[in-house]
């Protein structure tokens, strides 16, 4: 049964409180009357052509069409976007990616083909994207399994229902996962067996972003951006004034069922959007047998509303989610440990389009949210309660383009405010808490500059300024139990800064090059951790004698997005100076720091700092060979790997392995077949002072085909049935993920699966 409320304050379960609607009132007042009183004003668009405006997360620099792309864009009615996801972005439309011309018939041209290609963009950075289509066939209850297998990204892997995204060796505190640009607000940087409370079947859109975006969204994401869009606050009426989709699936290595919908309807101006998912699955089964404690159960939706007009759109969204999954390893499975969370989530997004008064748009985005969990063992205790009361708003101001003598500039300022308050407690009379209850609040200005120099010359500037205050209960000495917690405050002004450039090739090749210094405040857990997580088997000592981690990194980058061949190589190296760490002290503790020494149930870890260097390749690449049948076939090839080691000697923990893949694939206007194969190598260079020991690799072997029929539905609207089934390490490999803390346990990730999936669509 799918709940969704909004009630009185109350922790444990995770509500919204009176605080967070009062915030979100004033901000939507403030907004309303904003777009109210520009040109054009809602009431001058109370019909169903409305332009559509796409107004997600988008980049305040609007960038033009580049002759170099041939391959026109899909005829819609629709306000100006914004630029791509790559130029500091995270949610507009790829440019559409086709098949050469001289080798495919009209019919079959680009986006009229199902399937899922490589998406491209000439951009200043490499941007991960998965479609609606790839998150309907993939198996799985979290946003990182249809991540995990592209370059450069893979997971944390803890638990079934708890696997959040690595990007470039970098996770927890360095990657921020947003939903429609709002931070996801919850616990999962605190630890890997905390889930991010966004389900697949929430999102139609992932885009996984690097390099200059992500300073408009703070010091957090210094090793990037995971943004999930959806249409929970719509920004258009739909064609014809309703849209809708239903679609779910079945998996065979967990015995999975998952369902849900969603639905848009508008007119006169105002759109309403519904939509819910329920999903279920059993313990998993591997090459060695079942892999106990991996069950899944979780449910949850949102309804939203938006005032459309002419000049913008403004819009609410009320949503939650719940969810009980098991935690697996020995320990875990004699005790049944299990996570039983809930969040509510209020957010609030909006775009004014000005033209006029030297400003192009205005755009806003509010949320608040209340996430809670409980950490359970066998006996229905509550172990641990885990709580998260935060609040982000953010607005951007877009000017209009400026002619200089240098070349036209594009632009914009921004400000954020982000509130948090985060606590870790122990149930238990005898246990220390892992984090007292905990404040962080931070404000920050940003500014994105791009000029077009020439038609092939595009150089790109971005800057934040930041400030963080910190106040939570930690130890001037951390390590000794004598000293008490007491009550401590800590501020930071982090500043980043980065430069690009981006040439334009002949025969649609673009390369770039991008520098970027980016400076993170530690965050509340980095400082003031005191107390046991069981989950990771550590007891964790925050130091609150950390300083603003720094990393200077340089790109360079060539990548083609249009053609028969279409392909994104990219190179990175990365300085750190103080990058923070959890490091083994070498003493054994129980519940308490007192029993530090004396007991041997948990390994002491102490976060502390040091110098360090990343550096890595991602390479990915497609080329459609020939037509044949009704279609087209092709190949496609990826490779990537990221080494990390300390200044002075040792490799960083947990850094994936190298990885070589490929495959083919076909396609035509209503079938898309795909095999391939993936291939980890060894992965020999490990932390042994952190513990670590080589992993094997690993080959998965995968394959997929599915039929679109495209028809005419229910009132005359286009409807479009798709069925498919996707096969998943076909070749019951024994999967070993070197990332995860379940490696110290053997924890093998699931064996040979199959999946069948299907959908219905109204549009």
């Amino acid at each position: 049964m799918i709940s969704l409320r909004v009630g009185p304050p109350l922790r444990a379960k995770g509500r919204l409180t009176p605080r967070a609607l009062l915030f979100l009132t004033a901000a939507a007042v403030a907004t309303v009357s904003a777009v109210q009183s520009g040109p054009a004003a809602a009431q001058s668009a109370a019909t169903v052509e409305l332009p559509e405006v796409v107004v997600t997360a988008p980049s305040p620099v609007a960038k033009p069409k580049k002759a170099a792309k041939k391959t026109p864009a899909p005829q819609q009615q629709s306000a100006p976007k914004p630029a791509p996801a790559s130029q500091a972005s995270t949610s507009a439309e790829p440019e559409p990616v086709s098949p050469a011309e001289e080798t495919v018939t009209p019919q079959v041209l680009g986006d009229q083909l199902p399937g899922t290609l490589l998406v491209v963009d000439d951009a200043f950075v490499p941007v991960t994207v998965t479609t609606e289509r790839e998150i309907e066939a993939t198996r799985g209850s979290t946003l990182t399994e249809t991540l995990q297998t592209k370059p450069g990204i893979s997971g944390t892997t803890f638990a079934a229902g708890s696997n959040r995204p690595i990007i470039r060796g970098l996770d927890t505190y360095r990657v921020r996962v947003q939903e429609n640009g709002i931070g996801s607000g919850d616990v999962a940087a605190l630890s890997e067996d905390h889930a991010v409370p966004i389900d697949p079947s929430a999102a139609s859109r992932v885009e996984v972003v690097r390099g200059p975006a992500t300073l408009r969204y703070g010091s957090q994401a210094i090793g990037g951006v995971v943004a999930v869009e959806n249409d929970r606050i719509p920004s258009a009426i739909p064609n014809g004034g309703f849209s809708g989709e239903i679609r779910g699936g079945i998996s065979s290595v967990d015995d999975g069922r998952d369902g849900s919908f969603r639905a848009t309807a508008g007119a006169n101006g105002v759109a309403v959007h519904a939509d819910g998912f329920k999903r279920r699955a059993d313990d998993y089964d591997t090459p060695r047998g079942r892999q106990l404690n991996t069950f899944v159960d979780s449910e949850g939706g949102a309804l939203g509303i938006s005032m459309v007009g002419l000049s913008g759109f403004l819009g609410v969204s009320v949503s939650r989610i719940e969810s009980l999954y098991g935690i697996p390893g020995e320990e875990a499975v004699e005790e049944n440990k299990r996570i039983d969370l809930e969040q509510d989530k209020v957010q609030v997004r909006g775009e004014w389009r000005v033209q006029d008064f030297g400003v192009e748009a205005l755009r806003v985005w509010f949320g608040g949210s209340d996430y809670a969990h409980r950490e359970i063992v066998e006996d229905g205790e509550a172990k641990a309660l885990f709580t998260n009361e935060e609040y982000e708003a953010r607005v951007e101001a877009q000017h209009l383009p400026i002619v200089t003598s240098l070349g036209t500039l594009r632009g914009a300022i921004g400000t954020q405010f982000v509130s948090r308050n985060i606590a870790g407690l122990a149930l238990e009379d005898d246990a220390d808490d892992l984090l007292a209850p905990a404040e962080n609040d931070s404000i920050a200005a940003f500014i994105f500059e791009e000029l077009d120099v020439t038609a092939d010359l595009t150089l790109q500037a971005a800057a934040r300024i930041e400030h963080t205050d910190v106040e939570g209960s930690g130890r001037l000495d951390p390590l000794y139990p004598a000293v008490p917690l007491t009550q401590l405050s800590r501020n930071y002004t982090p500043v980043s800064v980065s430069l690009g450039g981006l040439y334009r090739l002949p025969g649609a090749h673009v390369v770039s090059l991008n520098g970027q210094y980016v400076e993170r405040a530690p965050d509340v857990g980095e400082l003031f951790s005191a107390g046991a997580h069981e989950a990771t088997g550590t007891f964790e000592i925050g130091n609150p004698d950390l300083e603003i981690e720094k990393a200077t990194t340089i790109e360079a980058g060539l990548r083609k997005a249009t053609g028969g061949f279409r392909y994104d190589a990219t190179a990175y190296y990365t300085q750190f100076d103080g990058f923070i760490f959890k490091g083994l002290t070498g003493v054994e503790c129980g519940e308490t720091l007192a029993s530090c020494g004396v007991e041997d149930e948990l390994d002491q870890v102490l976060f502390d700092q040091r110098d360090a260097t990343f550096y890595g390749v991602e390479i990915s690449a497609q080329y459609d060979v020939a037509p044949i049948w009704n279609g087209l076939w092709g190949i496609e090839g990826q490779y990537d790997f990221v080494n990390a080691e300390f200044e002075g000697g040792g490799n960083v923990p947990r850094i994936p392995p190298h990885r070589l893949g490929g495959g083919l694939y076909y396609r035509d206007a209503n079938w898309f077949a795909r095999v391939g194969l993936l291939h980890a190598f060894d992965q020999n260079r490990f932390a042994a002072d952190f513990d670590e020991v080589a992993t094997p690799g690993y080959t998965l072997v995968s394959a997929e085909l599915s039929y679109t029929a495209r028809l005419t539905g229910v009132g005359g609207l286009p409807q479009e049935i798709t069925i498919g089934l996707k096969g998943e390490n076909l070749a019951d490999d024994e999967v070993l993920n070197h990332a995860s803390f379940q490696r110290r346990e053997d924890v093998l990730l699931p064996g040979a699966s199959v999946r069948l999936f299907g959908s219905i669509k109204l549009n």
